[in-house]
């Protein structure tokens, strides 16, 4: 038996599935102290695979006062960065990321039951986390617990890098990679349904203030309703939407709208018998492959500002843009790169099938940030991402498992 299939045959179905159920009782929403708890266990497990561990408490004030940093949404006063390397080689170090924090479970009357209680199904598991992306970090434990089951003797190294606060900007990321964690190369594990993700869009967080006059409801015409005056901002985003989503390029050709603009929460008004005074509406701009997000910023602030000038209300009391919140560029696998190959026919190895496509995202993530500080990164792991963030949030059992077995191969591959 070679090292490759000792390897193989140490993956552990049922262990697999039994880890996903732990870690998915612990509710670690980004930014809860559930999410610094997670931190620790995960701690002790790759301790417990013979990993020289580093988890550090990251100096918050430090890191938001980077010039890099790239922003962030949910309150939080603790952020643990959590690393495992397998002992020092001359070869190259190959990363296997994964996020630990997950985004609120919202309306509980839509789940089937508590959403940090995972309900199984057959193959599937249910619960919030199921697949963005603790799957994802089973698969990675999975397969270094595999390879060491197995003894295999390695040339390079293996870093497992387990961050918080992907959800909402990237601060644990960027926070490993500022204490110096680094790699030849990184494959992260989020949700692809099969597929290599080679690339991301950017995201970034904008709020628009749309001011108005208050008046007694009765009298509203004597006053400017804030509603009213954004519904032209309103429009003119839509028209913007789609001018930015014109050719898009063929990793992004698939997705009907590849660099969505939405509008994700309107605000106005304290009274209902007041003209509302204040418009508050957040959103997200998508921000094009290779596109500076300098330059998105500009194009949707210019578009405010074109439909402020020709509304009569908005062009003495221009509507206010500022970007709070998380702040995702765009990043990419440069084409042809050899690790879009080495995972690709990993995963064709194992499931005797075609190479994946290669694809792009229309959402932010970590890719971003590994791939500017020069490491080549891709995306592949268990889940539909559409099925994230959502009460059906579920992943089948079996598809960690050949991620997992992918994982193993692409790993010995690599530095094995």
């Amino acid at each position: 038996m070679t090292t490759s299939e000792a390897a193989l045959a140490a993956v552990d179905e049922a262990a697999i599935g039994r880890q996903l159920l732990e870690l998915l009782e612990v509710p670690s929403v980004t930014g809860s102290a559930a999410e610094s708890e997670l931190q620790h266990v995960l701690a002790r497990q790759l301790e417990r695979l013979d990993l020289d561990v580093d988890l550090w408490s990251m100096n918050l004030p430090e890191l938001r006062a980077h010039e890099h940093f790239p922003g962030g949404e949910a309150p939080r006063t603790e952020a643990w960065g959590l690393v495992g390397d397998t002992k020092p080689a001359d070869g190259p170090t190959l990363i296997l990321q994964g996020h630990v924090d997950v985004v609120p479970p919202g309306d509980l009357a839509q789940w089937d039951g508590d959403p940090f209680r995972p309900r199984v199904a057959g193959d599937v598991v249910h619960g919030r986390g199921a697949c963005d992306m603790k799957a994802g970090v089973v698969a990675i434990l999975a397969a270094l617990t595999a390879i060491r089951t197995a003894g295999v003797r390695l040339r390079g190294q293996v870093s497992a890098h387990f961050v918080v606060s992907e959800e909402d900007g990237g601060l644990g990321a960027f926070g490993t990679l500022e204490r110096g964690h680094t790699g030849d190369a990184c494959i992260i594990t989020e949700p692809t349904s099969g597929a290599l993700m080679v690339a991301n869009a950017g995201a970034l967080t904008f709020r628009i203030e749309v001011p108005g006059r208050a008046t007694h409801g009765s009298t509203r015409y004597a006053g400017v309703s804030a509603i009213d005056a954004y519904l032209p901002i309103h429009r003119a985003l839509a028209e913007l939407e789609a001018r930015r989503n014109v050719g898009a390029g063929p990793l992004m050709s698939e997705y009907p709208i590849p660099y969505p603009l939405s509008v994700g929460t309107v605000q106005a008004g304290d009274w209902a018998s007041s003209v509302p005074d204040l418009l508050v509406a957040e959103g997200r701009l998508g921000v094009q492959l290779g596109e500076d997000p300098v330059d998105a910023r500009l194009s949707l602030e210019e578009c405010v500002a074109e439909a402020c000038a020709k509304d009569p209300w908005l062009r003495d009391h221009p509507a206010v843009v500022t970007w709070p919140g998380g702040q995702f560029a765009s990043g990419r696998l440069a084409a042809g790169h050899p690790l879009a190959q080495l995972v690709g026919d990993a995963h064709a190895d194992v499931t005797g099938a075609a190479r994946p496509a290669e694809r792009g995202a229309p959402y932010g993530s970590d890719l971003r940030l590994y791939a500017g500080a020069g490491i080549p990164t891709l995306q592949y792991g268990p889940g539909d991402v559409r099925l994230a963030h959502g009460p059906r949030e579920q992943v089948s059992v079996s598809e960690i498992v050949t991620v997992t077995r992918a994982l193993v191969l692409a790993t010995l591959r690599a530095v094995g």
